[in-house]
């Protein structure tokens, strides 16, 4: 039977339903237990991922390409000199010839307007790798780490501290949808964006969980099971004078961490900067849980792709639970 993600774009975490992000995630464990075993799994034999990068990438490229690789395709990479757009081609007509080539189309944007211009003009399944808006496909890979450090990401109490950014836009809409409470700790509240904040708080709702945005680090991590953060500056902010030193508080260190629950994981979706956002010991301590995180990004860019572009779920032999 052909999943209904077959075709199908990923701009946002709220373009699918709660079971199909349900499948991806049993598709990604299911897909990284055959690459433990080595066990071949060329599902994408003969099909071809453009990938359009107007921002330079570690996981996002990699994971991708990998990716299409070990599922028997193939990743094109395009950086801004490799095709026309910069030369004044649309970003309509970019998506149409890319259509007739290629099976699916991923790229990492600075503009989200740009996504949805391809979505909108091409005929195969954009994927959105990074956009200054959100970034889903980082959220899909932080649910399977918690998955598989806490058997089910239901229950859990994710915190994100710092800076609001794509990252915590999307976590915001992942985590009341898969079970998990949310909490932002953030010296900048009114920077959390506001429709993605009242949509998580529905869902929340209507799943029995709690969506918290509070400038107290402490309150932020009280009971917290994953302390979560991000890069302080991205990349091509002009930051404020006194922005640095507001965010402070917020460094997951050992002080704060020893405020949340006994045994609590720490994540990062890198590159990180040890010393500002997270203290050095944390960051390479064993409470942390960041490069298992980003391993992660390859088995569920896989999933996503194998979704969409085959419209295949696959089921581990012990289901796991959202």
């Amino acid at each position: 039977m052909t999943h209904p993600l077959l075709g199908r774009d990923l701009l946002t975490l709220a373009d699918w339903n709660d079971t199909e992000l349900f499948d991806v995630l049993e598709t990604a464990a299911e897909l990284k237990l055959r690459q433990q075993r080595r066990k071949a799994h060329p599902l994408l034999a003969n099909r071809t991922l453009a990938m359009i990068f107007e921002k330079p990438s570690t996981r996002t490229r990699v994971g991708f390409e990998s990716a299409m690789v070990q599922l028997g395709g193939h990743g094109i990479y395009l950086s801004p000199r490799d095709t026309q757009i910069g030369r004044g081609e649309t970003i309509g007509d970019t998506a149409r010839v890319l259509s007739r080539m290629c099976d699916a189309i991923m790229a990492r944007v600075n503009d989200h307007a740009t996504l949805v211009e391809l979505a909108q003009a091409a005929d195969v399944p954009v994927i959105n790798g990074l956009s200054d808006w959100l970034h889903p496909v980082q959220a899909l890979a932080d649910a399977l780490t918690i998955r598989e450090y806490f058997g089910s990401c239901q229950g859990v109490k994710l915190v994100y501290l710092g800076d609001p950014n794509n990252v915590s836009n999307s976590l915001l809409e992942l985590a009341p949808r898969l079970g998990m409470d949310f909490a932002i700790g953030t010296p900048f509240v009114a920077n959390v964006d506001q429709h993605l904040l009242a949509q998580s708080r529905l869902q929340a709702a209507a799943n029995d969980t709690k969506i918290v945005v509070t400038n107290d680090p402490l309150e932020a991590v009280k009971d917290a099971d994953v302390l979560y953060t991000d890069v302080w500056v991205s990349m091509g902010q002009v930051v404020a004078e006194g922005h640095l030193e507001a965010l402070q508080p917020f460094q997951i260190n050992a002080e704060l961490l020893a405020a949340a629950r006994a045994g609590a994981k720490v994540m990062h979706c890198l590159p990180m900067h040890r010393g500002e956002e997270i203290s050095a010991d944390v960051a390479d301590g064993e409470r942390s849980i960041v490069f298992d995180q980003a391993e992660n990004r390859l088995h569920t860019h896989k999933a996503v792709l194998v979704a969409t572009i085959a419209g295949l779920a696959l089921r581990r032999t012990k289901r796991l639970a959202a």
